[in-house]
């Protein structure tokens, strides 16, 4: 341990300030999408291994959504892994099952990239999952 209680590269200090980053990113994307016309049905959805940052609506269409807040849209876009897309969507069918109302809807997998000094940017259907 360091100094004053800060532990180095790794640390607690450092995931605390990723976390509370992170959390700020979702606020602002949670409002971004709001003026943009979108219903939050639910933030920070858990479900086993898998967790969704937002969950939207927007007329007949459901968005899963993934909020990446990096230093650039593209490094944002590109930390959306094949892993934790398989988890987004392994807690998506958690969201929806037993939803009967779920019937005419158009659900799909989002992104809203968030960056320094820019607004954010929402990616309709920015990733795609095979069916199990």
């Amino acid at each position: 341990m360091t100094r004053g209680g800060a532990q180095g590269p790794g640390g607690t200090s450092r995931r605390r300030g990723a976390y509370r980053l992170g959390l700020r990113a979702e606020t602002l994307a949670a409002l971004y999408l709001r003026a943009k016309g979108w219903r939050i049905l639910a933030r920070r959805f858990r479900a086993g291994s898998g967790e969704i940052d937002i969950i939207a609506r927007r007329g007949r269409t459901i968005a899963f959504i993934e909020v990446k807040a990096r230093g650039d849209q593209d490094a944002a876009l590109t930390a959306i892994t094949p892993s934790a897309q398989r988890r987004i969507a392994s807690a998506a069918r958690t969201w929806c099952a037993g939803r009967e109302d779920l019937g005419a809807m158009t659900l799909r997998f989002d992104a809203v990239l968030v960056s320094p000094w820019r607004l954010p940017v929402h990616i309709a259907d920015a990733f795609a999952v095979a069916e199990r």
